[in-house]
Formats: C-alpha cells, sequence, structure tokens
C-alpha cells in the first residue's frame, strides 16, 4: 500500500441542522469545510412528524406556520454561513422523518458528496431504528461525517 496520501476534496457539502448542540458544532464544522474546500453547502433541516401533535396536525393553519418558521430560521443559518465568508450557500426545509427524508428525497435532490450531521438529535430519542445520525451513515449513498 504505496502513496496512502489520498486527498479527498469534496465540492458539495450537505449539514442537516435542527438546534441541537451537536447539530450547531456540525454547521461549524461544515461552514470551515466548505470554505477551506471551496465548496458549495446546503443547509437542511427536517419539520419531523412527532413534533406535531394530532390537534395541531388537524388545523393546516399550524402546520403552515410552523412550516414558516423553520425556513425563516434556515435564512439565519444561510446569513450565517454568508457572513463566514461561503459565496455558494442552498438551505432546503422538509417534513417528514429526518434520516429517511434526507437519505431518500434530499440527497438525490442536492447530489451532494459529504453528509454532515450531529451525533444527537435535539430530542435526543432513540428511535427504533436507533439514532437518526446512526440512520443516516448507515443508509446514505454517500460518505457521512458525525460529528459530536
Amino acid at each position: 500500500m504505496e502513496n496512502m496520501d489520498v486527498n479527498i476534496n469534496f465540492k458539495n457539502i450537505l449539514v442537516a441542522v435542527d438546534d441541537s448542540d451537536d447539530a450547531i458544532l456540525a454547521f461549524k464544522y461544515a461552514i470551515s469545510r466548505a470554505k477551506s474546500e471551496n465548496a458549495k453547502l446546503t443547509i437542511v433541516s427536517v419539520l419531523e412528524d412527532e413534533e406535531i401533535n394530532v390537534f395541531e396536525s388537524l388545523s393546516g393553519q399550524f402546520i403552515h406556520g410552523k412550516y414558516e418558521d423553520l425556513e425563516e430560521h434556515l435564512k439565519e443559518y444561510k446569513q450565517t454561513a454568508e457572513a463566514a465568508g461561503l459565496t455558494d450557500v442552498d438551505v432546503i426545509a422538509s417534513t417528514g422523518e429526518a434520516g429517511e427524508t434526507i437519505v431518500e428525497d434530499v440527497i438525490p435532490k442536492v447530489k451532494p458528496d459529504l453528509l454532515i450531521v450531529g451525533s444527537e438529535s435535539k430530542k435526543g430519542l432513540a428511535r427504533h431504528f436507533g439514532s437518526q445520525a446512526a440512520y443516516m451513515a448507515k443508509y446514505s449513498p454517500v460518505s457521512v461525517m458525525v460529528i459530536r
């Protein structure tokens, strides 16, 4: 195994955010990585179904309001990334189960070559298939970096 200095440069980085401490660390790392590699950065956040109770789900108004809040919040993330010097920044707001939505919907659309996620979700719930980060690491078609 000669010549082990493999230099992998990522050109299209996707970072998942949910306001947990780990996700904020992942976001900061993603900015730094995108800057050093002159990569495009896409920031995704998913409004999870279990954050909406049955009464709230009867009100389309409520979900619409929550979704608008998420989009507003993502604009702040985008401004932070741009203020740090990134010029190619996109945001995506989605709904569903975070891991599944990112692997099945967002990755095929964005076509990143690296997904960066925090190791804990803000709820800290271990779901039936383990954490969202574990799910994404297992099923993502692209490299995944889990930040803690």
